[in-house]
């Protein structure tokens, strides 16, 4: 069966209409709540959102077993968007006027949450959103809440833990060098790295952007290497990101730190890829297998989730996003047993006001809906020897260098390729 035809425990699109709820009255015992969702099952976000969506399945499955919500089961009702924000809005009017589902997520990421939002608006709907960063900062809707660890200022949350382990660095850097893809995410990330460089007392001493179908990075480099940079922060995407690395690995770069703002390190293909050549970089991560990120129930989850990934030929580690999103379903599921209904109102004051336990720790929400408190991890990749996936699933192969409270180790400097 089809992904996007499959209704299982999950449906996020639209809710039981907050101020008028005739057919929530209508409902009997014997009805599902339904959870509806236009997610990517196909396109560029295929990969997360196939991932989020697995998430969100086996949290409907717990549900159900144990019991349901109000007394009822849950039934998840997908479409697929194709990773496209243009059939967005047609999706969710869908899943809303013709399925009637009582509660509503987001797609996966920014460019897929924010078409829907003005209809979420207009009905006054209580929205979750998955994986996005700086939905509502234009909207400002006070029913929207996201499911991604930036914080209120996600601009500054993506460089802030990698120029905090700078400042370790002795004697202290002075120059930093900056680079990265010539589109929206890599450019957020270089914005806030500026400001993060001047805060932390660096000079920026190279700056270059790089269109994003760049495939030969060597020159790029000799750039970087010939403005002697002390520090070296890059913003990229995953084919970025494997590109950079190896001309890094072939040309020998000397830095005492070298990482970013790197997505890609994330992913498990990717890790496998690289293998050693990851050794002594310093990234952003979501969830790592550190002690000090040893939350009740996220080893099981993971465990779990790693078990569908084989069967669904998705990302084998899982690190990256589905925690995530079966902690904004938690969220969801303990707010509706709090407040006892699915009323869109009453749901969205609860969680304005309340800390959640979740599989990824305690979660509270700021006033436009994002993590009152930014957590980005930043990392530094160790003892990591050939290709083996196993490796990663271990403990001291992500050393979490920031934020403190989260700490498991220190940076090791300077930065040796493969080292």
């Amino acid at each position: 069966m089809k992904p996007e035809k499959r209704r299982t425990v999950l449906a996020l699109a639209g809710g039981a209409l907050a101020a008028q709820l005739p057919f929530a009255r209508l409902a009997s015992a014997a009805d599902p709540i339904k959870v509806g969702v236009g997610m990517s099952m196909t396109g560029a976000l295929a990969g997360g959102g196939r991932a989020a969506l697995v998430a969100m399945r086996m949290w409907a499955d717990d549900v159900n077993r144990r019991g349901g919500l109000l007394g009822r089961q849950v039934e998840i009702i997908s479409y697929d968007d194709q990773s496209n924000p243009a059939n967005v809005p047609g999706i969710y009017g869908k899943l809303l006027d013709v399925d009637k589902i009582d509660l509503v997520v987001s797609g996966y990421g920014t460019n897929l949450q924010v078409p829907a939002m003005p209809m979420m608006m207009e009905r006054k709907l209580l929205f979750m959103g998955s994986m996005g960063t700086g939905t509502n900062d234009r909207f400002k809707y006070d029913r929207f809440f996201q499911a991604f660890p930036a914080g209120p200022d996600a601009r500054l949350a993506l460089s802030h833990g990698f120029f905090e382990a700078v400042a370790s660095i002795k004697p202290r850097p002075k120059t930093v060098a900056l680079i990265g893809a010539d589109a929206e995410f890599s450019q957020n990330s270089l914005s806030g790295a500026r400001d993060n460089a001047k805060k932390f007392g660096l000079k920026v001493v190279f700056d270059r952007n790089y269109p994003p179908n760049t495939v030969e990075f060597s020159s790029l480099l000799r750039g970087v290497r010939a403005s002697n940079p002390d520090v070296v922060y890059v913003a990229s995407y995953p084919p970025d990101t494997v590109g950079i690395i190896r001309a890094a690995g072939e040309m020998g770069l000397k830095a005492a730190m070298f990482g970013g703002g790197m997505v890609g390190t994330q992913y498990a293909p990717i890790k496998t890829q690289l293998g050693s050549l990851l050794n002594g970089i310093v990234s952003f991560e979501l969830y790592v297998p550190e002690p000090t990120m040893k939350f009740p129930g996220i080893e099981d989850f993971l465990r779990r989730y790693q078990e569908e990934a084989v069967k669904e030929k998705l990302d084998a580690l899982g690190f990256y996003i589905p925690p995530y999103i079966y902690a904004e379903m938690q969220v969801l599921e303990q707010a509706v047993r709090a407040v006892g209904s699915l009323e869109h109102g009453k749901l969205a004051d609860h969680i304005r006001r309340t800390t959640f336990s979740t599989v990824v720790g305690d979660v509270r929400f700021g006033p436009l809906g994002e993590w009152a408190e930014p957590r980005v991890l930043f990392v530094q990749f160790r003892n990591i020897s050939g290709s083996g996936l196993d490796q990663f699933k271990q403990p001291g192969r992500h050393v979490i260098l920031a934020p403190a409270r989260l700490r498991s180790g220190e940076l090791k400097y300077p930065y040796v390729t493969g080292g």
